[in-house]
């Protein structure tokens, strides 16, 4: 079956279905949730500054909380210091994390200037990076890149070598430029490249919206484990209907009453939970949840206007009320 298992050294991936680090959406709440839905393999912390760690800020301290049923668990760091970087990498270890995972991806702006897809213009200093990194801790160590900088400057293959040769233990490869953003297509070729090039581990990510895109993945490029960033929020269910698609060749569509017991289950953990910021979570997450929806955009102006958690769960409940007698 496709992307059955991928082992990172002693820690097993089953199924190697990965869910991307996003920052604003994979935080522990989101993250148990995913996991509770089934058919993720491995997940990962939104990135986190290296810098923020060492100044022990509020909020590294929260994006690096997780519970014991998340694992396995990467955290994702970024920076640009390597001995800043080798020193949030033994915090990492020392709390207790599967994998630590240099961010080498993000387009961000305020990220590139010190970190992310930035350090794919500088391989000299990315090197001494992996080499800190590789020297400070004894836990499985990867790094997510992007394709390059440019059309002009495609550095994944260079760079999964270099990694290769510091004790990178596996690479995920988003084949998109920083230049792109999330813009035009993923070059799957660049993955394949990859994959051709180095002997560890190989994860594609880039496109894939549903478990077709998954398997067409897997053939073109031969790599060991998906990851799925984008289309998570949107379509939770996607690792679970991966899963069943590898392993029967058709998948289940959610239906009515499950979109409506997926918005409230994860709204009811935010709440439980007392996340800072929970009204606006579930604003945020009414755009992406209620894709498929049948009036989803009554449904999302509903919610947007609430002002507390409870009138939140109020309005779904109502809305869902309506939806289900009609069908």
């Amino acid at each position: 079956m496709m992307f059955e298992e991928l082992r990172i050294r002693h820690v097993p991936i089953r199924p190697a279905h990965i869910l991307a680090p996003m920052a604003g959406i994979t935080d522990t709440v989101f993250r148990r949730f995913i996991k509770h839905l089934g058919g993720c393999g491995l997940i990962m912390t939104e990135f986190v500054s290296s810098e923020g760690m060492l100044r022990q800020n509020i909020k590294s301290r929260r994006f690096l909380y997780y519970l014991e049923e998340e694992r396995p668990i990467t955290a994702q760091i970024f920076g640009s210091d390597p001995n800043h970087l080798a020193d949030a990498a033994r915090m990492i270890e020392d709390l207790g994390f599967d994998i630590v995972d240099l961010n080498l991806g993000c387009p961000a702006k305020k990220v590139v200037k010190c970190g992310g897809s930035g350090l794919l213009r500088d391989l000299p200093l990315l090197e001494r990076i992996f080499k800190k990194i590789r020297a400070a801790v004894c836990i499985p160590f990867t790094t997510k890149i992007r394709s390059g900088w440019s059309d002009e400057e495609i550095v994944a293959v260079t760079v999964a070598r270099m990694a290769e040769e510091c004790g990178v233990e596996a690479i995920a490869v988003h084949p998109r430029t920083r230049a792109q953003g999330y813009s035009g297509r993923a070059k799957w070729e660049i993955i394949a490249q990859v994959k051709s090039a180095v002997r560890i581990p190989v994860i594609g990510n880039g496109d894939v919206m549903k478990p077709e895109d998954a398997e067409a993945l897997a053939v073109e490029t031969g790599c060991d484990g998906v990851m799925i960033g984008r289309a998570a929020p949107s379509n939770p269910w996607i690792f679970r209907q991966m899963t069943e698609y590898f392993a029967t060749g058709s998948y289940a569509r959610p239906s009515e009453a499950d979109r409506y017991e997926l918005i409230r289950s994860y709204y009811a953990m935010l709440v439980e939970e007392d996340t800072p910021g929970s009204v606006g979570k579930m604003k945020q997450f009414a755009g992406w949840f209620t894709h498929g929806v049948r009036n989803g955009a009554e449904l999302r102006r509903s919610v947007q206007s609430a002002q507390s958690t409870h009138e939140v769960l109020e309005r779904v409940d109502d809305f869902f009320a309506v939806q289900l007698q009609q069908q």
